[in-house]
């Protein structure tokens, strides 16, 4: 859909993309229905407001408005990114001598996406990933957290390290600033292998509490990912969003191991499922800071940092379409939502997916399409909760933005984040947590302004 020139050929194979699921369509329905009768025989009005119960938002009420804040918000800057993208899909079409529809269609986003990344930005993958081989950018990487978060890391020797793989690399952590005691295990296993997890994430192996002695149990926690293995003569090489990933994941480790909760059951990011993200996006603002780029970065070859005209194109590059793409959020959150708190026993989830489609993310469905029987976060465990991700992700800016702006590492302001965001797990409402590190109500002001474009 990126790179395929024809348009009709990006629109047969968006159409059948988009049906490949249509017998999931009852299932899904019938899922609903079911969820809606359990929440009622629990007491609830609808299942939203079932799951919302132990969620940091609350009630369906909270969520709501805050998904229709945002979206009336980002309706206009949304309809201009969309008409900038229509313009380049305009000068296409009469430099190749075919007919302008006048639209921005569903197969058309991600191919004039990308052309504006590569005529605008310059943004070059394969030149930027020149400057972090993984075993740098780790090491660089834990500098950071350890000047940030007041820790220490010691990679445990191979020879005496228990794993499960030979890949696989254990490193203690040190507290370095209260009583320099042991604070935990983390494992990295980086590479990829026959029937190994596929993605990138993190498992925590073992939870910090206090035992019936009065001693904590240390916490251990495993970052797992599949970037490329290194060979005989090259170095594995990180692209920028592997980069970011490897910050972020490494930030749900960072939970971990500073958590202090008493009890197990609420130690690191067990904390409400609409906060446990926030943390880690918070962090992946180092990897669009120049000073710590500079920092983590050394050419493979040379060892010289990356240079500031491509940290400028990264940073510029950011948030390319960031209205339309949150856009797209909200239609998924809203219409998960609407799903979950309907009354209509007879509803047409099909109807109910395009007509928010076009709606809220001002793109249209294809006729005749069931984009909602691919919608797996309905049946993985983020029903009534996918509005989450941008939940989060508000906070994640007003906590960067308000400590950590003026100087990314401040060991002051990664102290005060350790203590009140990271070390009380889900002991207290994250709602809370979020207020005492503020010292305020939390505010969506800095997501739009700095993530969005909007003052």
């Amino acid at each position: 859909m990126k790179l395929c020139k024809n348009e009709e050929t990006r629109k047969r194979y968006n159409i059948a993309y988009t049906c490949r699921n249509k017998e999931n369509v009852p299932l899904m329905e019938q899922a609903v229905k079911i969820r809606r009768q359990a929440a009622k025989l629990l007491g609830f009005k609808n299942h939203a407001a079932f799951v919302l119960d132990v969620k940091m938002a609350k009630t369906v009420e909270a969520v709501e408005s805050f998904l229709n804040d945002l979206v009336s918000k980002l309706k206009e800057p949304g309809q201009q990114e969309i008409e900038r993208l229509k313009g380049l899909k305009k000068v296409e079409k009469e430099a190749r001598g075919e007919p302008f529809d006048g639209e921005l269609n569903s197969w058309d986003t991600s191919y004039y996406e990308r052309i504006l990344l590569e005529t605008d930005y310059a943004v070059d993958q394969e030149q930027i990933k020149k400057y972090f081989s993984l075993e740098n950018t780790i090491q660089k990487m834990l500098e950071i957290y350890e000047k940030v978060l007041g820790l220490k890391f010691v990679k445990v020797p191979a020879e005496k390290a228990v794993v499960w793989h030979p890949d696989v690399q254990l490193f203690e952590c040190w507290d370095a600033v209260e009583d320099q005691s042991f604070s935990g295990y983390m494992y990295l296993d980086l590479f990829p292998r026959d029937n190994k997890y596929p993605h990138a994430a993190c498992f925590p192996l073992q939870p910090s509490y206090i035992a019936a002695n009065g001693e904590r149990v240390a916490p251990i926690a495993a970052m797992v990912a599949n970037f490329t293995k290194p060979t005989a003569d090259k170095p594995s090489l990180l692209k920028h969003d592997e980069v970011v990933t490897l910050f972020h994941e490494l930030g749900h480790v960072m939970h971990h191991l500073c958590s202090r909760t008493k009890y197990a059951r609420f130690h690191g990011t067990s904390v409400e499922g609409d906060f446990v993200e926030a943390p880690s996006q918070m962090l992946e603002n180092w990897c669009y800071d120049p000073k710590s780029l500079k920092h983590i970065s050394a050419h493979f070859e040379t060892g010289e940092p990356i240079p500031d005209e491509i940290i400028q194109r990264i940073v510029k590059a950011k948030n390319v379409d960031a209205a339309t793409q949150n856009l797209r959020q909200l239609f998924f959150g809203i219409f998960d939502m609407t799903l979950h708190t309907s009354e209509d026993e007879n509803l047409d989830s099909t109807k109910l997916y395009n007509d928010l489609r076009k709606k809220i993310s001002l793109i249209e469905a294809p006729k005749d399409t069931y984009g909602q029987a691919a919608f797996g976060h309905l049946m993985g465990g983020y029903d009534s909760g996918y509005y989450g991700y941008l939940w989060s992700k508000v906070f994640s800016s007003d906590m960067f933005y308000s400590k950590f702006e003026k100087n990314t590492l401040s060991p002051e302001a990664g102290y005060q984040y350790r203590k009140e965001i990271l070390e009380k797990g889900s002991s207290r409402d994250g709602m809370d947590s979020l207020k005492a590190f503020l010292g305020r109500e939390p505010s969506s002001d800095a997501f739009m302004r700095e993530e969005i474009g909007v003052h």
